[in-house]
């Protein structure tokens, strides 16, 4: 059965707002100014306190719920919520919004996408995937030059039922999983570069399980993994 092409988008839509944090997290904050005006910066261009504070009840981005960020910071500011920190950067980078005097300021293309979350959607994850640099991130600034059709291929196959962070690891560098768990570097740049872009755009849902030294990281497939 052939879908119709407005069924197509509204079903893409809704896939992209379910498992997308990244997503709903733009969106929340595109509104956001339209109804509140310019978020306020502080001298150094961060996001204002009374935003990061919103935001981090607003956005309940998994596994950094205001719950999460209070449990370890007394105040939260956007360092505190690293999720926020890249959002901040891919508005700026998609010309979603600009800073201007002291603040964060909606374009013209920020209030046409936020109106559009199919097309916004898309424009994230490209943006998020393949033109930022997440080095930037890190502790250290590596760079990540995997060849990308590869991984993804991989990641098809080993998250097509749940595979632990380690398994996909081992998979991507060729190694066994005690190889790979001892390979910081280059695991802490897959997870950077790789796996933690594509759960937050929506493509994989990652789950956590136990606690401490012993917590797991699980990745699946989402519906949207077809999609993109």
């Amino acid at each position: 059965m052939t879908t119709h092409p407005s069924l197509a988008s509204a079903i893409e839509t809704d896939l992209a707002l379910q498992h997308s944090p990244l997503l709903r997290a733009t969106l929340h904050t595109l509104r956001y100014i339209e109804a509140n005006g310019p978020i306020a910066l502080t001298p150094s261009k961060a996001l204002k306190r009374y935003f990061v504070e919103w935001a981090a009840g607003a956005f309940e981005w998994p596994h950094f719920t205001a719950d999460d960020l209070y449990a370890v910071n007394k105040v939260l500011n956007e360092h505190d919520f690293p999720p926020l920190v890249v959002l901040h950067d891919l508005l700026i980078a998609t010309k979603l919004a600009r800073h201007y005097k002291g603040h964060l300021a909606l374009t013209n293309k920020g209030r046409t996408f936020a109106k559009e979350p199919d097309r916004l959607w898309h424009l994230l994850t490209a943006q998020i995937l393949w033109h930022t640099d997440h080095g930037r991130y890190m502790r250290r600034p590596d760079q990540f030059d995997g060849d990308w059709r590869v991984i993804l291929n991989i990641i098809n196959f080993e998250a097509h039922d749940g595979a632990t962070d380690d398994k996909i690891y081992a998979a991507i560098l060729g190694v066994s999983e005690e190889q790979a768990k001892r390979d910081y570097i280059l695991t802490a740049i897959l997870y950077c570069y790789v796996l933690r872009p594509l759960a937050w755009a929506g493509l994989l849902a990652e789950v956590r399980t136990g606690t401490g030294f012993g917590m797991e990281h699980i990745y699946v497939k989402t519906p949207l993994w077809s999609w993109s």
